[in-house]
This record gives structure tokens, sequence and C-alpha cells, in this order.
């Protein structure tokens, strides 16, 4: 099968706001090309985009994973529902399939196991198909002969197929069980701002609405700070198609469709960190998809020298506009500059920005509305992908 990959650069810019905070309750920073950046780490982009999936596509929630430390109470009340079972014997019965994996148990709480599973509701359901018409049989059996029996279901099985797009996508590690690792088919970097960032808090009061003004003094009722930022973010990540085919057993159809999903959650997705704070819901300012047939091409380096205003690429005849238009033209200038020099030609780039600040033609390729770009990927990938299959 051909190698695939689908890049994706997008540059948004977010008002005061703090997207997803460090330890200390401060905006994630990096330093990058000698100066501080506003930075978003790539976890928390991928939960949203995860969360994106049913919140904003309604993708029905058992097409979907789950990442949790408690299979063995989702399997139990799964096991409850359909079989009848008083709740101890279906957690017993839960526990006694969930064995034979080797899961290790949480110290705190010997109910969980020490990390979080990623796995999909689905797969829940399968394993429940295992025992369903013999729950009472089983749970009638002594603990040793239970854990034998159960051992030869095919649990294991059951969490290595059919996986839910979101599994397929991100991939699952566990350390403990390599037979359940799943290759992620997305890579995601931290977002980092385009320019030097700086960071900046507001102190903020509350008022006690029930005192009495007139016989009381008339402080706060609560004061307090909140550190915050605002950027212009460069995003990226990439998809190997190639992978997430194998992660859904060969679907071409499947994998497809879970690109296209992927990349509307990813584009219009945003985490939460403060929102009820700062209401910092924007939309892109440019969307850039890239298909490529030799490998993925992180565009950072486009903003390795900072961006700064006045622009000093901004001719006399063009007026003063800001980082976010800058930040477009050295994206496209670095995608050319890419081909020129390196000969990572993309098989089809296709954007949306401001037309304003890149003038067409553009490395960036056509401008064009989000839902043609996603079915001119789809085309694309589609086509590159089936080359080469029989038939």
């Amino acid at each position: 099968m051909n190698r695939t990959y689908v890049d994706v650069h997008i540059l948004q810019t977010v008002p005061p706001s703090n997207l997803n905070r460090d330890d200390a309750g401060s905006p994630k920073q990096a330093i990058y090309g000698g100066v501080r950046r506003a930075r978003v780490s790539s976890q928390a982009w991928k939960r949203a985009t995860r969360l994106a999936f049913s919140d904003r596509l309604n993708l029905p929630t058992e097409q979907l994973g789950i990442r949790t430390k408690r299979i063995g109470q989702q399997l139990t009340d799964r096991i409850t529902i359909r079989t009848g079972l008083d709740p101890q014997a279906a957690r017993r019965l839960a526990d006694a399939m969930l064995a034979g994996l080797g899961l290790t148990a949480s110290k705190k709480k010997a109910e969980e196991s020490a990390y979080l599973l990623f796995y999909g509701r689905a797969q829940l359901d399968r394993l429940v198909d295992l025992v369903a018409d013999n729950a009472d049989d089983l749970v009638a059996l002594a603990d040793e002969p239970l854990t034998k029996a159960t051992a030869e279901l095919g649990v294991q099985q059951v969490l290595t197929e059919g996986h839910p797009i979101d599994v397929a996508l991100f991939g699952r590690m566990v350390a403990d069980l390599t037979a359940l690792n799943v290759d992620a088919a997305t890579q995601v970097a931290h977002a980092v701002s385009t320019h030097e960032a700086s960071f900046e808090f507001d102190y903020f009061t509350a008022v006690d609405d029930a005192k009495d003004r007139e016989t009381e003094d008339a402080g706060a009722g609560m004061i307090g700070t909140v550190e915050f930022t605002s950027a212009t973010l460069y995003r990226f990540a990439t998809v190997g198609m190639h992978q997430l085919i194998e992660n859904l057993d060969g679907r071409v159809d499947a994998a497809v469709d879970a690109l296209a999903a992927f990349l509307e959650a990813f584009v219009y997705s945003m985490p939460t960190g403060h929102a009820n704070t700062f209401a910092h819901h924007t939309l892109p300012n440019l969307v850039s998809v890239v298909v490529r047939g030799d490998q993925p091409v992180n565009l950072v380096s486009a903003f390795e020298n900072p961006v700064r205003l006045p622009s000093p690429y901004a001719s006399e005849t063009r007026p003063r506009d800001g980082i976010a238009a800058e930040s477009a033209r050295r994206l496209d200038a670095e995608l050319a500059k890419a081909a020129r020099l390196w000969g990572v030609t993309p098989l089809l780039a296709t954007s949306l920005y401001d037309q304003q600040a890149v003038p067409e033609p553009a490395a960036l390729g056509p401008v064009q509305p989000f839902a043609d770009i996603v079915a001119a990927v789809r085309d694309t990938v589609t086509a590159r992908i089936t080359e080469n299959v029989p038939a």
C-alpha cells in the first residue's frame, strides 16, 4: 500500500486566554528561536479533538473510545444490564475476564487499573457477548475454574480488533501488555505562537451581593488573579493513512471517513481551559491541508525567526497588517521552500485563508471553503490508496 500522509497546518489567533495551564496555573510556554512563545500541549488539543467527535460531529458515543482506569466497572455495568446478574456477581465475572490480560492494579484502588486504558465502548459490548449466554453458569463456578474458563474466551483478541476511530487515530500504549498497543496514525505537535509572547495577570474581585453597603464595608468578597496571554498560534498535525487503515482492520472506506472526521474535529476544536473567564472561541485564520507521498513536513521553521511588526517583508504598496497575515505569508514561503530545496512536493495542497494576505498563486494552493477542502482531500487520498489495492 502506498504510504500517504495528510498534513494539517493551522494559524489561529486567540485573544487573552489561558487555554492550557501548567502546574502553577500559568499558560504553558516554550523557548523557540531564542524567545518565549505561548504554547498549547498536543495532549490538550488531542483531547479537545476527541471531544469534538461527539460534541460537534454528533458521532454516536458507542462508536467512540473511552479512556479510563475503570474498565472493570464499565464491564460490570454492561454485564449487569445485559444478563440481569446482581452487581456483585457481575463484578466477579468481569474481574475474571480481565484477569487474563495481566493489567497491573492501582496501588491506591485495587478495583482500578494502574493507568488509563483507551478502548472502544463497542469493544466492551463484544466482551459481554462472550459471556451473555452462559453468565449464570460461569458465576456458579469457583474462582479457579472461573478464571480458567474466562481465559479461553478470547478477551485479548476482542480488544485488538474493531477499534473506534479515536483509538485508531491516536493509538494506545499499555506498558505491561504490549499486545494491546496500537501505533498512533496521527501525530499532533505542540501549538506555539508565531511571535514572541507576553504573559500578564488579571487582578479580579468578586462582590458579595448580600452585603449591606450602608452598614458594612465596601470591600470585595473575594480577590484573586489569573495569568493569561494572547497569541497567533501555529498548529500542526499529520495523519499516516497507511497506519490508519491498518488500525481499522484494512477498511479503506472507514479510514477515509475517519480522516474526514479528524479534519473537521481538529480544525474546529478548542481547549477549554478558563473558557468561562475568557470566552476565547475563535476560528482559524488559515487552514491548509497537504497530502504527501514522501514524509510529513512540519513548517514551524517558518517562525524560528519570530514574526515582528511592522513587518520587514511589507512593501510600500501594501498597508501594514497584523501578525496573522504575516504568519500566513511566512507559511506559504516555507511550504514553497520545502518543495524547492528538498524535493518534498505535495500531491495536493488546498487551503482556506485571506487572499489579501497571501495573493494567489500560492504554494498553499487554491482557496476554497472548508467543506470543499475535505472533499478534495478525500478524493486525492482515496485515489492514491487504491492505486495498488486489488479490486
